[in-house]
């Protein structure tokens, strides 16, 4: 049997079995961002891709989509809730959003990356250490002889924005060097928002010698700012960023960083998405270690 479908190129026809089985044999993608933000962001791409290479192993389709505001989280709801995807993983969730809760709610297994900031008791996800990472990076800067260390945040209403914060507080404050708020700029993870907060840091606090920013978007963006102001990147202000993407090693000079595995935390995402889909048993949080990538700007 199995011979004479492959010598007449058979294929199963999807929507027949889905019938069959109540399996439509598809997996969400689900980015709560807008597609500026996407596509100007190769986390995204990253994830993207450890999570499509573990769906296409399992023969399943990946369906990628983008909802980033009230009435897209509702029509998507509704097409998950219909039976059109087995599972959905969900990235970069802000503030306290319900969408997990009402897609598990709803029958749909659910995984997010990084933790989220209501329940996570009652969800599954996979984030990196980003405490760790940012104590790592924060240490690194001390180590080097920085003294007045500022940092550039990543969102607050998401917690990979409040962890890094408090990693970068955590370092400070165990090496004896309480952080002030004037040290403490507000980013959005993007390249724009750092050069602003980097400058704005600048004029605040003229002596600083060193930045963690929570991104390497961010960094780049606050390394521009600091060759703006006639300053030198390393000489006069050390720089580590948080991520590991492409342009971190393009970056001139090459950025220092803190790497989370990207394409380990997609597959991580949709290996426990599949498991739970199958119904084994998968654990609900999975934190990977991040590691520090020192090149020329710390």
């Amino acid at each position: 049997m199995e011979q004479a479908a492959s010598e007449v190129s058979y294929a199963p026809n999807r929507a027949a079995r889905a019938l069959v089985t109540g399996r439509s044999d598809s997996i969400a993608f689900l980015v709560t961002e807008t597609e500026d933000r996407l596509f100007s962001d190769p986390f995204f791409l990253g994830m993207l891709r450890g999570a499509q290479s573990v769906i296409a192993e399992a023969g399943l389709q990946l369906v990628f989509t983008v909802a980033s505001t009230e009435d897209e989280h509702r029509r998507f709801l509704h097409y998950a809730a219909g039976g059109h995807v087995d599972g959905v993983l969900v990235l970069s969730l802000h503030g306290r959003d319900l969408l997990p809760q009402q897609l598990e709610g709803r029958g749909v297994p659910t995984v997010l990356s990084g933790r989220p900031m209501i329940e996570p008791n009652l969800l599954y996800y996979v984030d990196s250490d980003n405490i760790g990472g940012a104590a790592l990076a924060t240490d690194h800067l001390l180590s080097g002889g920085r003294r007045r260390i500022a940092t550039i945040t990543g969102p607050l209403d998401m917690c990979a924005g409040q962890d890094r914060l408090a990693g970068y507080r955590r370092a400070l404050q165990a090496a004896g060097h309480p952080a002030a708020d004037s040290l403490v700029g507000h980013g959005s993870f993007s390249i724009a928002s750092g050069f602003q907060a980097m400058t704005q840091l600048l004029a605040a606090e003229p002596g600083l010698d060193a930045v963690f920013a929570a991104s390497d978007l961010t960094a780049i963006g606050a390394m521009r700012a600091i060759v703006a102001s006639g300053r030198k990147i390393r000489d006069d202000v050390a720089v580590v960023g948080f991520d590991d993407i492409g342009d971190a090693q393009l970056a001139h000079p090459a950025l220092t960083t803190i790497r989370q595995p990207l394409n380990e935390m997609g597959r991580a995402m949709a290996t426990r998405l599949l498991q739970r889909i199958a119904g084994d048993a998968a654990p609900p949080r999975t934190v990977l270690p991040v590691e520090l990538v020192a090149r020329e700007t710390a």
